[in-house]
């Protein structure tokens, strides 16, 4: 008498073979989701600007672009030292959760901002090693939200150098300090 080989996978139900999106599918719906949120809010503001997907560093990434920088209207949605555009990502993320039941942590940027404060923040924090390294004493910087605290917490760490938030709320700031041997 002969066994017979049974293929499992014919017997299982439709919900069982169907693959589960992957990380990056489940990313790139997120930034679907939170494009189709930002752009619903600039027709409502009357405000012009091209939006950008990507999937990077582990996150969905929105940028908001004008092509034409002499009509641009964008440094609205940035607002004083960005905190418009912190609210608007925000906002995405609940746009986001709201529609998948999953947390976000797209990140959003507006017409360069979050580049161009992220080049700025790499000197300083550069400026600051220095100044503990020569010094030894430790160095805190301004209050920042957590988007600039990871820049100068990856500046330290790559220096060699400890860091710690410190404070709450609004207060929140980094202090960088050499290292305990």
């Amino acid at each position: 008498m002969t066994e017979e080989k049974i293929d499992e996978t014919s017997e299982q139900t439709p919900e069982e073979t169907s693959t589960k999106p992957s990380r990056a599918e489940l990313l790139e719906e997120e930034g679907e989701i939170a494009a189709d949120y930002l752009e619903e809010l600039m027709d409502l503001a009357d405000i012009d600007g091209d939006i950008d997907i990507d999937v990077a560093d582990g996150r969905a990434q929105l940028s908001i672009v004008c092509e034409d920088d002499d009509d641009s209207n964008l440094g609205t949605l940035v607002g004083r030292e960005g905190r418009t555009l912190g609210a608007l990502q925000e906002l995405s993320r609940l746009a986001v959760q709201t529609q998948t039941g999953q947390r976000s942590w797209l990140m959003l940027d507006i017409d360069g901002f979050r580049n161009s404060r992220r080049e700025e923040l790499i000197k300083k924090a550069k400026r600051a090693i220095d100044e503990v390294k020569d010094g030894g004493d430790e160095f805190a910087f301004k209050p920042m939200n957590s988007f600039e605290r990871k820049i100068i917490h990856d500046q330290a760490a790559r220096a060699g150098l400890v860091s710690e938030s410190e404070g709450e709320g609004d207060g929140r700031h980094v202090v960088i300090r050499l290292a305990d041997d």
